[in-house]
C-alpha cells in the first residue's frame, strides 16, 4: 500500500521538496546530495532545488518546468540536462559557473540573444538545443544561421546538438562544410560539374589513413580513469558517513541502563 502511495506522488510531484529529494536519494542532508534524477515526474515548480548546493549532476527531462530561478546557486552543478521542458529564459544558468554539459533541446527558446546569458561560462563545451533521436528542438534553431551563430558565440565549445565540432571527427564536419558551400557557390552548371583543370586536391595524400594518436589515447584513458576514481571517493565519503551513523547508533544501544537509587 505504501509503495502504491509512493509511486502515486512520483508521477504527479508539482513542486520539489526536502521530503522528495531525501526520500529518492537516501541522504538526511540536502547538501550532501551529489547526483540527482527527477526526470518525468510532472514538476513545475523547483522548490528547494538551490539548497543542494554541492549537487555535480541533475536530471530534469521530460517535465513542466518554466522557471530556473532556484538553479542560480548551484555552483558546483556540472551536467545539467533540461530536455522536453517548457524553458524560455536559461538567466538563472549564469550562475552555474561550474557547468560542463547542457541539454535544452524540448524546450522553447526562441533566439540566440537568450543564449548570450551561458557566454560567461567558460567551462561550458557541451550544448545541445535539439536531438534528432527524440525529435527534440527549439524555435531558435529553425534559422539557417543559427549553428553559424551559435559556434561563434561560444568559441571553446566541443560538442553541439551531439556533433563533435572540435578533436576528433570535426576535420570531416569542416570538410563536408566546405563541399556544400563551394556547390552553393556555383561549381555546378546544368547539372555538371564545372572543370578546373588547376584545381587541387581537397586533402593531402594519407588524409584519410587511419592514423590513431598513442598520445590521444592515453589522454582519452586518463580522462575516464579520474572520472571513475571521482565517483569512487564519492561513494567512500557517503559509505563512511553511513557507517559512522550505524557505529553510533549501536553504541548508544549498547550502554548500559543506569538507575538512581
Amino acid at each position: 500500500m505504501d509503495c502504491k502511495r509512493e509511486k502515486e506522488q512520483d508521477a504527479e510531484c508539482e513542486k520539489i521538496t526536502a521530503v522528495l529529494l531525501k526520500s529518492r536519494t537516501g541522504e538526511f542532508d540536502l547538501e550532501s546530495i551529489l547526483f540527482l534524477k527527477l526526470r518525468g515526474l510532472g514538476i513545475h515548480d523547483l522548490g528547494c532545488i538551490g539548497e543542494c548546493v554541492n549537487l555535480e549532476r541533475l536530471d530534469l527531462s521530460g517535465n513542466n518546468v518554466t522557471s530556473l530561478g532556484p538553479l542560480a546557486s548551484l555552483r558546483l552543478l556540472s551536467v545539467l540536462n533540461l530536455s522536453s521542458n517548457r524553458i524560455s529564459n536559461i538567466e538563472p544558468l549564469r550562475g552555474c559557473e561550474n557547468l560542463q554539459t547542457l541539454n535544452l533541446a524540448g524546450n522553447i527558446i526562441s533566439s540566440t540573444e537568450s543564449l548570450h546569458f551561458l557566454v560567461s561560462l567558460k567551462k561550458l563545451e557541451n550544448i545541445r538545443l535539439r536531438d534528432n533521436t527524440y525529435n527534440y528542438s527549439n524555435p531558435v534553431c529553425r534559422s539557417a544561421s543559427y549553428r553559424a551563430v551559435v559556434l561563434e558565440m561560444f568559441p571553446n565549445i566541443k560538442v553541439l546538438d551531439g556533433e563533435r565540432v572540435v578533436g576528433r571527427g570535426s576535420e570531416l564536419y569542416q570538410l563536408c562544410k566546405d563541399i556544400d558551400e563551394t556547390i552553393k557557390a556555383g561549381s555546378y552548371k546544368n547539372g555538371q560539374l564545372i572543370e578546373h583543370p588547376d584545381c587541387k586536391p581537397w586533402v593531402e595524400d594519407g588524409y584519410w589513413e587511419i592514423k590513431r594518436s598513442n598520445n590521444a589515447i592515453i589522454e582519452e584513458a586518463y580522462k575516464q580513469f579520474n572520472d571513475v576514481l571521482h565517483e569512487c571517493r564519492l561513494l567512500n565519503n557517503r559509505a563512511t558517513h553511513v557507517i559512522s551513523q550505524t557505529e553510533r547508533s549501536m553504541s548508544l544501544k549498547k550502554q548500559p541502563k543506569q538507575y538512581v537509587i
